[in-house]
């Protein structure tokens, strides 16, 4: 059963990150940047939700 919670938890981290850097890139190519620009923007904030993650992880456990 926790093997099931924590594959599903870090699943559910990893689709949440997912849509929050597709925003990121959305945003900012709305705003006017180029897709190389707005696609460093995604990946940068995917990778801050993924290490946000692990810190809370981190301080949980």
């Amino acid at each position: 059963m926790t093997v099931a919670v924590v594959l599903l938890a870090t699943a559910l981290t990893i689709v949440v990150a997912l849509l929050v850097g597709a925003a990121a890139g959305k945003l900012a190519r709305m705003d006017g940047a180029t897709y190389p620009a707005a696609l460093t923007r995604a990946a940068v904030t995917f990778a801050a939700v993924l290490t946000l993650a692990a810190t809370f992880a981190g301080l949980f456990t």
